[in-house]
């Protein structure tokens, strides 16, 4: 499982501490530090819906442009989680061919939680 989130983010710390104490493991990846390429990104919204991959609730989406916020379709969105990786909402989970995004009672259920 690849676990990708932000150190700073309180809900991917408690999902984090979630998964721990279920011994589940997982390997970390950190948007911000590490950053996720423009394909790693499609892939995941070939297989979850754009829209809800995309963190329009993030202090990075208010200080975009509106320019940048109109029109907004799917390669623009990708586009711009590319390079504002803190526009990926999370954390999103990768678990065999699956993703999942958010951390909600739904997800939980579906890691075995």
């Amino acid at each position: 499982m690849i676990f990708y989130g932000l150190k700073t983010c309180d809900t991917c710390r408690k999902a984090q501490k979630e998964l721990g104490a279920a011994g589940i493991d997982f390997n970390y990846i950190d948007v911000r530090a590490d950053g996720v390429k423009l394909d790693k990104i499609r892939q995941w919204a070939e297989k979850t819906d754009w829209k809800k991959l995309l963190n329009t609730r993030s202090t990075t989406w208010r200080q975009l442009s509106e320019k940048d916020k109109a029109d907004l379709d799917k390669d623009k969105a990708i586009s711009l989680m590319c390079e504002h990786a803190t526009l990926i909402k999370r954390p999103v989970i990768e678990k065999n061919d699956q993703v999942f995004v958010g951390w909600k009672a739904n997800t939980k259920t579906e890691l075995g939680l």
